[in-house]
């Protein structure tokens, strides 16, 4: 079978790196240098350029985004058996550490359309347990905040943003006013795993929040819970971003919005190329939300999903499956939930369904256009 003359992959680090380079080298050679590889000036200096492109008040780098989610958990005070909303069509960690808190997942179907959990879908669920809400702003989009945030108002919940795929985009309120994704729930949590929209080269990840309590007290927790050194007066974790990560963080925050253009620019190539495809669902954007296109994630429709993964394979067109199996079928916490179900039907129907196409910020139209060809062949066979 003819195989692609380009050089196919889900995300192209490799080039992204090259067109920066000397800027990354400069910047971990600063480091190595200075040796002051943990909690050093590089850290503090991409926090509060962070700080200032999200508009958040408080930025706390962390090690990863799982450490994140579990910081941001453990600072609004839940108890052993409280309930967390969360959705079933996510990555494990958004579950993982609900229950090695003790908490209890409650999960919670999502939008046939953007993928993201709703107001009207997470009230339904609420019961006298619920204490707080893990929206999970998917692919690259926020979730519908605004209608979010008014039912946590009025059932006094909490709201942890889970940012790790939207770091960047955009969402509008109905006044006007703008706000970029993980700084409108309580907390927000990001991830910097290197394949991420702001990845790094290595593990890391980030806490932030526009509350002057909330601020102090996860910075607290990520620090063995001490203020100052020796005393410790919260039961913390050692998590911290270590200074290479951040340096090199820090000359990538400065080209985000250049690399989510340069998605974008993808993403509108496979909408209108595909949009002729009635066998296929290219992914619907939020008018609230802009899109920076983490995943390009289709519905391949009447079970042909598979074939399909396969036809593209054979071609050298390299996909992915986000995620294959609902988080409630997994075996680890069919006993941690707090619901029992057979199955949500829009997750379901998801798993079976999903197909997420390659899409980076090196992407030339020739690549484009071959995979496009190549996929719409399949159709017309």
């Amino acid at each position: 079978m003819e195989k692609s003359a380009h050089n196919l992959q889900m995300v192209d680090l490799k080039g992204q790196y090259e067109k920066i380079q000397e800027e990354i080298d400069s910047a971990v050679l600063e480091v190595i240098r200075s040796t002051a590889f943990i909690n050093g000036p590089k850290v503090r200096q991409f926090q509060a350029n962070l700080e200032a492109y999200l508009g958040a008040r408080h930025v706390i780098p962390c090690a990863n985004g799982t450490d994140a989610l579990q910081i941001a958990l453990m600072a609004i005070g839940l108890q052993p058996g409280d309930e967390v909303i969360v959705p079933a069509f996510t990555y494990v960690a958004t579950a993982e550490v609900i229950a090695l808190l003790q908490l209890k997942p409650l999960m919670v179907d999502v939008d046939p359309d953007t993928f993201n959990v709703t107001a009207e879908i997470i009230e339904q669920a609420i019961t006298p347990k619920t204490k707080a809400i893990v929206p999970v702003n998917l692919f690259g989009q926020s979730c519908d905040m605004e209608p979010i945030m008014e039912v946590a108002r009025r059932h006094k919940l909490w709201v942890v943003e889970d940012n790790a795929q939207a770091i960047g985009a955009d969402y509008t309120f109905q006044g006007g006013q703008r706000q970029k994704t993980g700084t409108i729930g309580h907390i927000g949590c990001t991830s910097f795993y290197p394949s991420k929209n702001l990845g790094a080269y290595g593990d890391g990840g980030a806490i932030y929040t526009n509350d002057d309590e909330l601020g102090p007290r996860l910075r607290t927790i990520a620090n063995h819970g001490q203020v100052k050194r020796y005393y410790h007066d919260l039961i913390g974790v050692n998590s911290r971003l270590d200074s290479i990560q951040a340096a090199i963080l820090d000359i990538k925050l400065r080209y985000l919005d250049e690399y989510a253009e340069a998605r974008r620019t993808a993403a509108d190539y496979y909408d209108k190329a595909l949009a002729g495809l009635d066998q296929l669902q290219v992914p619907v954007r939020h008018p609230r939300s802009t899109h920076v296109f983490h995943q390009y994630t289709l519905i391949v429709k009447d079970g042909r999903r598979d074939a399909l993964q396969a036809y593209l394979q054979d071609h050298g067109i390299p996909t992915m499956i986000y995620y294959p199996v609902p988080l409630y079928e997994q075996v680890a916490y069919k006993k941690a939930m707090a619901n029992h179900f057979d199955m949500l039907p829009v997750t379901d129907y998801l798993c079976r369904s999903v197909l997420s196409l390659p899409i980076h910020t090196e992407m030339e139209e020739g690549a484009l256009k071959y995979i496009t060809d190549t996929l719409i062949a399949f159709f017309k066979a």
